[in-house]
């Protein structure tokens, strides 16, 4: 959209909000792959789930068989460990391998279409001022590092998890992180393509500017509060993988500088 200055220069408006193809891309995949979905009836579906899901147990038997050994020597005599290597038994994923491919393959799967939804939105909110910093390789290659990462997270604190992990909020919180590292900068706005040149902040400025470390600590909160409370609000039979969408957003805080070009280039994405 253009207008006119005084002396009759035209003058270029950036657009409220412009999404970058590759985020664009990305959310009508997530979307297209929901869709998809609904083709299978329910068993189907759940098979879908437990073959790309991610499954911390699967993982686990391949990498540290003892631990599935010694859950099995406790369920004589203690009731829950019996519960979960029956679990563990039924649910047949120790006879499928490591299945790396769920490491990532999780991500792009979805339980409903508000989920698939949410996470959606998080993608258009935050996608776009890191797609045009990173650019589409950068960004793609930034959206698996934080999935990576968000599944790594979740193996680490729950090696015995029977049920599949699905969805993509490990990387939506990375998004969330990588945008911290220059959002705060003076003159910054997220709508439009300034920020491509904005001089990121270095991890200590980061955690002594103080609308930095609220924004951090409302994110924490919020995401232990949902994750810890998921039984509270009605999602006992699907709780929140708190911990995957920390090890995102961790990874995105931190790793932003692998992927970083700052100023380099993204004129490509500008409007």
């Amino acid at each position: 959209m253009n207008s006119t200055l005084e002396g009759g220069a035209p003058r270029t408006r950036e657009p409220m909000f412009f999404i970058p193809p590759v985020v664009l891309a990305l959310v009508v995949a997530l979307l297209a792959i929901q869709g998809a979905l609904q083709f299978f009836d329910e068993t189907a579906r759940d098979q879908i789930y437990l073959d790309w899901g991610f499954i911390p147990t699967r993982f686990t038997a391949w990498i540290a068989p003892q631990w599935i050994a010694e859950l099995a020597g406790r369920a004589a005599s203690d009731p829950d460990s019996l519960a979960k290597a029956r679990l563990i038994r039924d649910m047949g994923v120790l006879d499928s391998g490591p299945r790396f491919a769920t490491f990532l393959s999780y991500a792009w799967l979805h339980g409903s279409w508000a989920h698939v939804g949410i996470n959606s939105i998080w993608i258009v909110a935050f996608g776009p001022p890191v797609a045009r910093r990173f650019g589409i390789a950068r960004f793609l290659a930034f959206f698996v590092f934080t999935s990576l990462a968000g599944a790594a997270a979740h193996w680490l604190a729950t090696p015995l998890e029977p049920f599949p992990m699905i969805g993509a909020s490990a990387a939506d919180s990375g998004l969330m992180a990588a945008a911290a590292r220059f959002m705060f900068q003076p003159g910054v706005r997220l709508a439009n393509a300034g920020e491509v040149h904005a001089r990121a902040s270095t991890l200590r400025e980061l955690l002594t500017d103080r609308r930095a470390l609220i924004f951090i600590a409302i994110w924490m909160v919020t995401n232990f509060m949902f994750g810890a409370g998921a039984t509270e609000l009605g999602a006992s039979d699907a709780p929140v993988a708190w911990v995957a969408h920390v090890g995102g957003f961790l990874a995105g805080l931190f790793g932003f500088g692998l992927f970083d070009r700052g100023d380099r280039r993204g004129a490509e994405f500008r409007g």
